[in-house]
């Protein structure tokens, strides 16, 4: 038995003082406020720091170093130690067919291999978004009519695996898309991602599983029906909903997001459908002028804004330096609210049986130990 003592374990709405948490067999045994500690049970020492559930990346490219298809044990390693337990990479719109086939088996092949225990599925950014949108958009091969014999390949080959599918509901051919894709995964979770649809063009695809917005306000047109008049289009569409869930980039200097507009969010979404995202890429384009000292930011070769180098536990201390959010508010977003979008049950809380996925950290939410499945690996 491992037991975590001297930690205030984090509930989603409370503090746990002088908490002791037990974990056996890869699940949480107990825990609770000064609980007795069986004799002869392993004992990390919290230090008095936070101790909460592990943090659940659903989209992000890359470590900082590699993308997930380059060295997926890597980015494994790399997001452990910034307790990121489970992580979903992301497949951008950028690859061609054999490349999307090519990144899957590689990181399939790290999974079946046991080096990379923190894969949780995958994230598909693509492959057809609407061309207008995004960082390195002019390498996207995906421009033509959505073609079934051109997609049939790699839906089949992450037909198990595939969590999340993002669209642009615009596109023609969405519709018939989205259908295909829920025939063969029937719990996908579609996102509306670098999109100008319409309300309703999203609304049409919401019973069919649609409820995230990928990286709320960013790559997201604007629709004047009226000279000097904003329209509704998809960052109002996310907000107006209830049902759809928007991801947010907390980078250190509220560039991806303001600060304001965080809080904007925050306000109209409320703490239940936020979800605090990474988005980390490999870029080494300039910087913009005024983003010179942005360390947490990548910039593509024309300069413009290309994901983060974040991990998401800076996220989440840059969400509380932002907003004014509590650690409980911070876990919410990077573990509760993503486990409950994808409905894992047995993740993203500290609760009898659930998986042992369990991280500690400090008030600005630097980690010091992480718990992957009941198993310390820092």
């Amino acid at each position: 038995m491992l037991a975590i003592v001297n930690v205030t374990i984090v509930k989603e709405d409370y503090l746990i003082p002088d908490g002791v948490i037990l974990v056996e067999n890869g699940r949480i045994f107990d825990f609770g406020r000064k609980l007795r500690v069986p004799e002869g049970a392993e004992i990390i020492d919290g230090g008095g720091n936070f101790a909460g559930p592990g943090l659940i990346d659903i989209h992000t490219h890359a470590d900082g170093k590699y993308y997930f298809y380059e060295n997926p044990e890597s980015c494994s390693e790399t997001l452990l130690d910034h307790g990121v337990t489970s992580v979903m990479p992301a497949l951008y719109y950028n690859m061609n067919k054999e490349q999307y086939l090519k990144a899957i088996d590689v990181i399939d092949g790290a999974v079946k291999e046991g080096k990379f225990e923190n894969f949780l599925g995958y994230y598909m950014e693509g492959p057809y978004l609407n061309p207008k949108f995004g960082c390195d958009r002019e390498n996207n091969p995906w421009k033509g009519d959505i073609d079934g014999k051109d997609y049939e390949e790699i839906l089949d080959k992450v037909t198990n695996t595939a969590k999340v599918w993002c669209l642009s509901p615009e596109r023609e051919g969405t519709l018939e898309f989205a259908k295909s894709v829920k025939a063969k995964i029937p719990n996908i979770v579609f996102s509306v991602a670098h999109s100008e649809s319409t309300p309703e063009k999203i609304e049409e695809l919401m019973p069919y599983g649609l409820k995230l917005g990928t990286h709320h306000t960013n790559a997201t047109g604007t629709l004047e029906n009226y000279p000097e008049c904003r329209g509704v289009c998809v960052d109002e569409t996310v907000n107006y909903h209830n049902d759809i869930y928007a991801e947010l980039i907390c980078d250190s200097m509220g560039i991806h997001v303001h600060p304001y507009m965080l809080r904007l969010v925050r306000k109209i979404k409320g703490d239940e459908r936020i979800i605090l995202i990474s988005d980390a890429c490999v870029f080494d384009g300039p910087p913009i002028p005024g983003c010179e000292e942005a360390f947490d930011i990548n910039f593509d070769d024309n300069g413009e804004i290309a994901g983060s180098k974040m991990t998401l536990d800076i996220a989440c201390g840059n969400m509380i330096k932002h907003t004014g959010c509590s650690v409980c508010d911070a876990f919410r977003f990077a573990s509760g609210n993503p486990a409950r979008l994808l409905g894992l049950c047995d993740m993203g809380a500290v609760k009898k049986g659930n998986i042992a996925n369990i991280i500690i950290v400090d008030n600005w939410f630097k980690v010091k130990n992480t718990i992957l499945k009941g198993e310390i690996v820092k």
